[in-house]
C-alpha cells in the first residue's frame, strides 16, 4: 500500500453507516452534488488532506470491537484505485466492507471500469444511488432517500444484477 487517499475524515466508532460498529472512511472529492447532501464539504476534489492507508489501517487494527469498514464520502469510487489496497487488507482482517456510492449499480457494471470493479470485488455491500432529496426519509436504515438501495454485492457481482441485501429494506 503506497498511494495516498485523500480523505475528509474518519469516525473511528460508527453505529449508522452498515452493520455494527464500523470504522467509517470518508473519502474528499464527489463529482455528484446531490441538493441537500449529508456531507456537502466533502464535493471539492482538492479538500481535505492525504493519507497513508498504511495510516487508516493501523487505526483499524487498535479496535477489535470493529464488525466492518465503511467507504463513504465524498464518492469513494473516485477513489477506488488508492482504496483498493486497504480494502484487501480490511478483508484479510475478516472484516465485511460496506461502500457507498452515488452512481448507479447497473451503470457500473456497464461500464466496466477495472480500478472500480476491482474495488466492488472486495465488498460486501453497496448503498448505490444518489441522495434524492424529495425522497428523503429518515427512517431509512443506512440510507438518506428512497431510490437509494443496499446491495448484496458478492451476489450481484455474480449475477450481473443488482441484488437486494437482507439488511434494512
Amino acid at each position: 500500500m503506497s498511494k495516498p487517499i485523500r480523505l475528509a475524515g474518519v469516525v473511528r466508532e460508527s453505529i449508522v453507516d452498515g452493520p455494527g460498529i464500523r470504522f467509517t472512511v470518508f473519502v474528499q472529492g464527489c463529482p455528484h452534488h446531490c441538493e441537500g447532501c449529508h456531507n456537502p464539504e466533502t464535493h471539492d476534489f482538492s479538500g481535505g488532506y492525504d493519507c497513508a492507508p498504511e495510516k487508516i489501517l493501523a487505526e483499524i487494527k487498535k479496535n477489535p470491537l470493529l464488525d466492518g469498514v465503511t467507504f463513504s464520502g465524498g464518492e469513494p469510487l473516485c477513489q477506488a484505485k488508492a482504496l483498493l489496497p486497504l480494502a484487501q487488507e480490511i478483508k484479510k482482517l475478516g472484516l465485511n466492507l460496506f461502500i457507498y456510492t452515488g452512481s448507479i449499480f447497473e451503470k457500473l457494471i456497464e461500464e466496466q471500469d477495472p480500478d472500480v470493479m476491482a474495488l466492488l470485488q472486495e465488498g460486501d455491500f453497496l448503498v448505490d444511488g444518489p441522495f434524492v432529496l424529495a425522497q428523503r426519509d429518515l427512517t431509512l436504515l443506512f440510507r438518506g432517500s428512497q431510490n437509494q438501495r443496499i446491495l448484496d454485492l458478492p451476489q450481484s457481482l455474480a449475477q450481473g444484477k443488482a441484488v437486494l441485501a437482507p439488511i434494512g429494506q
